[in-house]
């Protein structure tokens, strides 16, 4: 099927509004472009931290019954979902985190953050902005009778706690989508372009901590003791090595320590020792064993050195594995939304995602929206208290989103 054939209905089909949709675009981001980036720069300047959005929940819900949309929001009290268009057909799924990061913002802008310790360093304020955009647009198509089936628009919380998404599908925020999309933003890619990849683009994330214990005694006699310092050492340094043994490289299986303690005199072995640290992967195999096969290795070197090792291993999440039908939805929304070369590909992370949950139950996608003012020299990093946008990535969004949802409601089978 042709780019054009993807993004156009079939010929038996009623669109009031007509088929230019690149120019339907532009004239709505011509008319609701500033709202959206005063929008985005609200929430910036009023950031808020996992499952204690009131504030933007309640924002985005006066924006969409200001559009005549029903909003439900999610039985714990922040984030939500609505439903645009028809009530049968294929259902397509826009997604919007909207939580912040607890650390203080730095830059020296007029929406800086007025909250101390939240900051939207993640880009989930530019996230919002775009799949509201998006939303409105399709909105107003749907009231035209263009929509070719039903969207939903997901505003999750919690997305950097890893437990949004779960909520969301607890509250049935899933149900009867068919396929599901989401941008997030990508400082390393010039704005004007997004970054698609087909198969895993993040990994798993998932923590651990490892407890050692042992009698403890003086470090002139090491022999007629257990040396746990010595012992919690060959865990640390051993664990990563031998994973890479032990597994398929091509699963980029990591294991990196963030906290390690043990003792409080310089003379004395402890009785206990800690190590803290994070496991992720870019291979879905590789994530189910990682906990069993972490334990027997830590068992092991435990065992060689006389001391007891206790595991709390945990859960985060799955790779985000995007879909290959999906990523040619976006591909071919991107180049005739966008331009000819604004698809460009991306590289993996080992970065965590929880878009990933929806992903393991139904196909889509998740793509980089680049945010880089083109010849920037000093490139801020998400997650840093610097980070900012080139907010004209908003307007590709809302153009790269709503196209693909279109994309997607006619090549899964509207009628």
């Amino acid at each position: 099927m042709t780019i054009s054939s993807r993004l156009a209905p079939p010929d038996n089909a009623e669109v009031p509004q007509g088929g230019d949709l690149a120019g339907q675009l532009t004239g709505f981001l011509r008319e609701h472009g500033d709202e959206l980036i005063e929008f985005r720069r609200d929430l910036h300047a009023h950031p808020e931290t996992a499952f204690n959005e009131h504030r933007t929940t309640e924002k985005i819900v006066q924006r969409l019954l200001e559009a005549d949309l029903k909003p439900r929001i999610l039985t714990r009290g922040t984030g939500l979902w609505v439903d645009l268009g028809r009530e049968s057909g294929p259902t397509v799924a826009l997604r919007a985190d909207i939580d912040a990061l607890p650390m203080d913002d730095e830059k020296d802008v007029p929406y800086r953050s007025t909250v101390p310790g939240a900051c939207h360093a993640c880009g989930h304020d530019v996230h919002t902005a775009t799949v509201l955009g998006a939303g409105l647009f399709l909105a107003a198509q749907a009231e035209a009778g263009a929509l070719p089936g039903r969207v939903r628009l997901i505003f999750q919380p919690a997305e950097e706690t890893a437990s949004g998404a779960l909520e969301v599908m607890r509250d049935g925020g899933l149900s009867d989508v068919d396929r599901i999309f989401a941008l997030h933003c990508d400082p390393k890619i010039d704005v004007g372009h997004v970054g698609l990849r087909t198969g895993p683009i993040t990994g798993s994330c998932d923590s651990m901590a490892v407890r050692v214990t042992g009698p403890g005694g003086h470090t002139a006699r090491p022999h007629l003791t257990v040396d746990l310092v010595y012992a919690l050492s060959k865990i640390i340094t051993e664990l990563p090595a031998a994973l890479s043994r032990r597994v398929d490289p091509r699963s980029s299986l990591s294991l990196v320590w963030g906290q390690i303690a043990a003792g409080s005199a310089f003379n004395a072995i402890p009785d206990v020792g800690e190590a803290k640290g994070t496991v992720r992967s870019l291979d879905e195999e590789a994530w189910q064993q990682a906990p069993d096969l972490i334990a027997s290795l830590v068992d092991s070197v435990a065992s060689a050195y006389g001391v007891e090792a206790e595991i709390d291993y945990r859960r985060g999440t799955p790779p985000t594995v995007n879909e290959a039908t999906s990523i040619q939805m976006l591909h071919d929304a991107v180049v005739q939304m966008v331009g000819e070369t604004a698809a460009v590909p991306t590289p993996q992370s080992l970065g965590g995602e929880d878009f990933s949950w929806y992903l393991e139950s139904v196909p889509g996608a998740l793509a980089r929206l680049g945010t880089r003012v083109p010849g920037a020299v000093n490139e801020v990093d998400i997650h840093r208290p610097e980070f900012d946008v080139d907010e004209r990535a908003i307007g590709v969004g809302v153009k790269t989103l709503a196209a693909t949802a279109l994309t997607a409601l006619w090549g899964d089978g509207a009628r």
